[in-house]
């Protein structure tokens, strides 16, 4: 199994570890629930540094990721960032990303860990056709940089501490190289997973001990906890944000899942797929992506199946929870796009019983 720069910390914290996509990783610490509720209304520290990031460089950088990737990124400028997908060539998806541009011709894509090599093969895949070398103009620097995401309504306040100019008014999906805690060329980000505010930290692996001592220091006085994958996976769900392996595969268009405001149409934009997805956005599709709320008792899992009021079997559960914050048992699933109305009452099958649930609206409330 792999580790990242903080796996020491975490073990001697106390935390349950488990293998997640090959890495050894926290899945609670003080419990789910406490996590889930210290970012809904403090601050939590995440270690994400299992995530892939990729360079993209060059003059043929940009049309290289208008080909690979579902959204616009001719739309990018110098310190924003974008939310996309790698569509499969055969209507799924490869992985769901971040898209960061640094300047006209650098680009860094931050990817699931579970899929950093595929991720990689399928970007090597199309490189030649830009001139692209892998190991130069695309590099995987997945194995050298370490990332902390500090999450909650209190965690900007808590890492401007760290800063020497003023980061606590950044816009959403925006990121700026500075320093932070004395380290040169840190990346910090907004973009989050978790709906409660806060910042990515990207630094180098040797950075990485410096960085979480300096956020600890100055976390004290805003009761700062470590938060496991566990928490994160309540806090993203709550929030209706999809989970590549659940929520999107290698079976499932971003039409399907919602994600059409991520697939962009524009001119001069041939992307993978391109001319299924239009078909599909003009025509419809025949399952879509929906939130529910249980009505009976039941939580709803992974790869329960989904049932209409005859018994007919209409889709299948794809996330699922009892939700810390809301207290209440919700979910993702798929379901027959004639079921997909909001207010439609569905039955999740829990060990052969059929439970009442009803589509709502995301995030959930």
């Amino acid at each position: 199994m792999k580790t990242t720069p903080f796996t020491d910390y975490h073990i001697a914290a106390g935390a349950r570890m488990a293998e997640f996509a090959g890495y050894n990783m926290p899945i609670e610490f003080s419990g789910i629930a406490d996590e889930h509720n210290t970012v809904r209304n403090a601050v939590g520290l995440f270690d994400v540094s299992h995530m892939g990031e990729i360079w993209v460089k060059g003059a043929n950088a940009l049309p290289f990721l208008q080909k690979v990737t579902s959204n616009d990124v001719a739309a990018l400028y110098d310190g924003k960032a974008q939310y996309s997908c790698f569509p499969n060539g055969k209507g799924g998806i490869v992985d769901d990303l971040l898209v960061y541009r640094i300047d006209a011709q650098t680009y860094l894509l931050v990817v699931n860990a579970s899929n950093i090599e595929k991720d990689w093969e399928h970007l090597c895949k199309f490189a030649p056709e830009f001139n692209i070398t892998p190991g130069k103009e695309l590099y995987n620097a997945s194995d050298e940089i370490a990332q902390l995401a500090v999450q909650g309504p209190l965690a900007m306040k808590l890492v401007q501490k760290l800063c020497p100019e003023p980061i606590e008014d950044m816009e959403y999906y925006t990121f700026k190289k500075t320093e932070i805690a004395g380290i040169k060329d840190a990346i910090l980000s907004i973009t989050g997973y978790t709906g409660s505010g806060g910042c990515e930290i990207y630094v180098a692996n040797e950075d990485a001990p410096k960085l979480w001592e300096a956020i600890w220091k100055a976390g004290e006085e805003f009761g700062l906890k470590n938060i496991g994958l566990g928490a994160r996976d309540t806090l993203r769900l709550e929030m209706g944000f999809c989970l590549y392996g659940n929520d999107l595969d290698d079976t499932t268009s971003p039409i399907e899942a919602g994600l059409g405001w991520i697939t962009k149409f524009v001119d001069n934009k041939d992307f993978v797929d391109r001319a299924y997805m239009e078909a599909q956005k003009a025509e419809g599709v025949k399952r879509k992506l929906v939130g529910f709320e249980m009505i009976d008792r039941g939580i709803p899992r992974h790869g329960y199946e989904i049932g209409d009021a005859d018994g007919n079997i209409i889709g299948v559960v794809t996330s699922g929870t009892q939700a810390p914050g809301l207290k209440k048992a919700i979910g993702m699933a798929y379901v027959a796009a004639g079921h997909s109305k909001v207010g439609t009452e569905i039955y999740v099958i829990v060990r052969g019983k059929a439970i009442k649930a009803q589509i709502v609206k995301m995030p959930f409330k």
